[in-house]
């Protein structure tokens, strides 16, 4: 099967290169498709119109999630998040940016699902549907609430989830999503770390490889039931990379993509 490649755009965040610089980086790698965390409208145009002068895909955005948990809190607080997560999906449609990745709670010990919340993200739902845009529940540490907005959402072809295999691996370990939700993968963000071992978090966002994730298996899942799309790298270049140009540092992620894809 020929497979599609992506990574997140801002995987060079610190290298202090704007986008374009990074997008050129990134195709001479070989990559297809990248995902990006910006949401203004103004910066998606420019991202998308330079990633399709160098003809690669902006597969999804991934709307921000820090204050997530409020959107289950009575109260206002709930209003800055929700304000970027609309901004994300308007500027998804605008764009032609087909899905958004959004948390649905944060941290081990999250608020309670609760009648207020559930009809917060009714609501996000419905005006993403009528907009044309896709939400991708990613799967982080609170098995529980993606469960429930899984089975909420069954019934609607605008719903599904991201599997994050990092995630998978230090938050969920014993939770295979791929067997619980694999016909509704719409997007996968993968990585590397070391699993549970004892930080209060172990998310690493190593380079493939870099850790004790079995790709064999992930893959094995990720076939079993029949996902053919993109297989997304979301990494950071940070310190531990130091030694690596921004251009090795790539295109190693590509090569080790390619060889995780052959598994």
């Amino acid at each position: 099967m020929k497979r599609k490649f992506g990574i997140e755009l801002e995987c060079l965040r610190f290298s202090g290169l704007d986008n374009a610089a990074v997008l050129k980086i990134i195709k001479n790698a070989g990559f297809d498709a990248v995902f990006s965390n910006q949401y203004d409208m103004k910066t998606v145009g420019e991202i998308k119109a330079q990633a399709d002068l160098l003809g690669i895909e902006v597969e999804f955005l991934h709307a921000p999630f820090r204050g997530i948990n409020n959107f289950w809190c009575a109260g206002d607080a709930y209003l800055a998040i929700k304000d970027t997560i609309y901004q994300s999906v308007n500027s998804a449609a605008e764009y032609g940016i087909p899905v958004i990745i959004m948390h649905v709670d944060s941290g081990w010990n999250p608020p309670p699902i609760c009648d207020i919340g559930l009809n917060r993200f009714d609501a996000l739902v419905q005006y993403a549907g009528e907009k044309g845009v896709k939400i991708a529940f990613e799967n982080i540490r609170n098995f529980g609430t993606l469960s429930a907005m899984m089975q909420r959402y069954r019934s609607l072809d605008n719903v599904g989830y991201c599997y994050d295999c990092g995630h998978e691996h230090c938050y969920t370990e014993t939770v295979h999503f791929t067997e619980l939700f694999g016909d509704r993968i719409l997007c996968t963000h993968i990585h590397d770390n070391f699993g549970r071992d004892g930080r209060d978090d172990p998310d690493d966002h190593l380079m493939m490889f870099d850790g004790n994730i079995d790709y064999a298996d992930m893959m094995r899942r990720l076939n079993a039931v029949g996902y053919k799309g993109t297989l997304t790298v979301e990494l950071e270049k940070n310190d531990k990379y130091a030694h690596m140009t921004d251009e090795e540092y790539v295109k190693t992620a590509y090569e080790r993509i390619v060889k995780i894809s052959k598994m």
